[in-house]
């Protein structure tokens, strides 16, 4: 659970950093860029230590398909109230793909070792 919570606020931060601009394109470019490398400094505070918590418990590309599904989570509620961007069926339908990805990195057949 630590793994997931440092990945939650990891990826809050990074998608601030990566998006948070798109709102202020009149600013400089260079002044975002510096702006979303100082918001992007901390994610990298936790992201470092999830992983390292996290492998062992999962294998490294289980930890990483976990990450793409929690950055697609936080992402959409980003893109809803912040961005205040619809949300399509497509994506929606791209959504549950990634979750189903999920459940097949994370399943492991009886007697078969991560």
């Amino acid at each position: 659970m630590k793994t997931v919570l440092l990945l939650i606020c990891s990826n809050i931060f990074m998608t601030i950093a990566w998006y948070g601009h798109l709102k202020y394109k009149s600013s400089a470019l260079w002044l975002a860029i510096l702006v979303s490398w100082l918001i992007a400094l901390p994610e990298y505070t936790l992201q470092v230590p999830a992983n390292r918590f996290g492998h062992g418990l999962f294998t490294a590309p289980q930890l990483k398909i976990i990450q793409e599904v929690i950055s697609i989570s936080v992402f959409i509620v980003f893109c809803l109230l912040y961005l205040k961007e619809p949300i399509r069926w497509n994506y929606i339908v791209s959504f549950v793909f990634v979750i189903v990805a999920v459940v097949f990195a994370l399943w492991s057949p009886v007697g078969v070792p991560r």
